[in-house]
């Protein structure tokens, strides 16, 4: 497809019904538990071919940046999948039954995970966390004016630990791989380029 042909007004529906865009076909749930469900879709493409898409179904999640001095906390724990520890951001979603807003979300993430309350929090974008088989977003935000308090974490963090870095410390934790999970810096990348336009 060109970019000749891509849709450049009206709705996707009707994008969709004039065959720039994929059909859904049938969808059905392969796979579900308490964190997340597995959507198998097939799919009509453009040019007619069709294919099973796996989509998985997650929350959307709030991030939050704990500025302090020249620097962030961060939080380290356990990673199952990856199978070693890594450092990076509070963040996490709603557990079930649980509601609010985004910035509700990133200020109990930041309690819960460090002690921490913050004075100011501000809204500093979203972003798409992995596209290519979720459709789970991520509300990134700075928080400011920070006090301590007791921790509130979950039974599988028992393991976390928290310390603050400074900026270029920070660096060497990317550059060695330590800190190498994608929200985190994606939304280091989001506050360094709001800082970058205030200079400006």
């Amino acid at each position: 497809m060109t970019s000749a042909e891509l849709p450049t007004d009206g709705p996707i529906s009707a994008a969709r019904t004039s065959g720039l865009l994929p059909d859904r076909l049938s969808t059905r749930v392969a796979y579900e538990n308490a964190w997340m469900r597995v959507r198998e879709d097939l799919v009509r493409w453009p040019n007619g071919h069709e294919s099973i898409y796996g989509v998985v179904e997650k929350p959307d999640f709030a991030l939050i940046l704990p500025r302090d001095r020249d620097g962030f906390w961060l939080v380290e724990q356990y990673r199952y999948t990856v199978e070693r520890r890594v450092w990076e951001f509070p963040q996490g979603s709603w557990p079930s039954g649980h509601t609010g807003t985004a910035e509700d979300l990133a200020r109990a993430e930041l309690r819960e995970e460090t002690g921490l309350r913050a004075e100011h929090v501000e809204h500093l974008g979203r972003f798409d966390e992995a596209y290519g088989f979720t459709r789970q977003a991520c509300d990134v935000f700075i928080a400011t004016g920070l006090s301590h308090g007791a921790t509130e974490r979950e039974a599988t963090e028992a393991d976390m630990e928290h310390r603050w870095f400074s900026d270029a410390e920070i660096d060497e934790l990317i550059l060695s791989g330590r800190m190498s999970e994608s929200a985190s810096l994606a939304a280091l990348l989001l506050w360094r380029m709001r800082e970058r336009s205030a200079r400006d």
